[in-house]
């Protein structure tokens, strides 16, 4: 849908009844540059794929006291700082959550697709996205019989929607047939689609790299799809 959520105000009513707070910011990292001090979080994670980066590999932070409470996941070399028969002492943060050999190679790709959005600049890449969002569904919403879900106003650039009477796998099929790539299905969230008392949807996703042609690309090629299936 998109939605913004008020995270901040979240996590602070989360700290106030004695509970630790995880924030999976996978799909937003990529559009909103966090600040980790001052939503006071105490864990965050995201996934180098949808920063530019590569597959495999991602990021967890955690508060110092958290990651000192937990025990270690896996075993194997350097997360260890002494051996015996009576006992295992682990290594120190973050060693103890290190096991083995890291994977070098994603760790180095991910530093450098964070350095090239840094470099682009969040602000930018926001308002982009944001001018992006409001074309496509200033268009989208011109087609008889499209409904989009997720309409709130403070939004990323991602759009979801079916056509009145078309099942959204078979407007996926022949919009990818024409070139453009959308995902269709439950999108990871179908208790929502339940919610709405619907198959799926048909999700469009802007990024920084997009173009208002691209949108008018996509659009016309919705409009295809529908007269091919009515």
């Amino acid at each position: 849908m998109g939605t913004i959520n008020p995270i901040a105000e979240i996590i602070e009513m989360a700290h106030k009844k004695g509970a630790a707070v995880l924030v999976d910011g996978a799909q937003s990292c990529s559009h909103i540059k966090p600040d980790l001090q001052a939503l006071d979080v105490d864990f965050y994670v995201t996934s180098a794929h949808k920063m530019c980066g590569p597959t495999g590999v991602g990021m967890l932070f955690g508060k110092e006291e958290w990651l000192n409470k937990l025990p270690p996941y896996q075993g194997g070399g350097e997360m260890i700082a002494e051996v015996t028969f009576a006992k295992t002492t682990y290594a120190g943060l973050p060693h103890k959550f290190e096991a083995g050999t890291p994977n070098i190679a994603g760790g180095i790709a991910f530093g450098a697709a964070i350095d090239y959005l840094n470099s682009i600049g969040f602000n930018e890449i926001d308002a982009h996205e944001h001018e992006l969002l409001k074309y496509a569904t200033e268009q989208l919403t011109t087609i008889e019989g499209l409904k989009i879900y997720g309409t709130g106003v403070d939004k990323t650039s991602v759009i979801s929607f079916n056509i009145e009477g078309i099942h959204p796998y078979d407007i996926g099929t022949i919009v990818d047939k024409l070139g453009i790539a959308v995902r269709t299905g439950h999108h990871c969230a179908q208790p929502i689609m339940d919610y709405y008392k619907i198959p799926g949807t048909v999700r469009a996703s802007f990024a920084f790299y997009n173009t208002k042609e691209e949108v008018d690309t996509l659009v016309k090629a919705v409009k295809k799809a529908k007269k091919m299936l009515t």
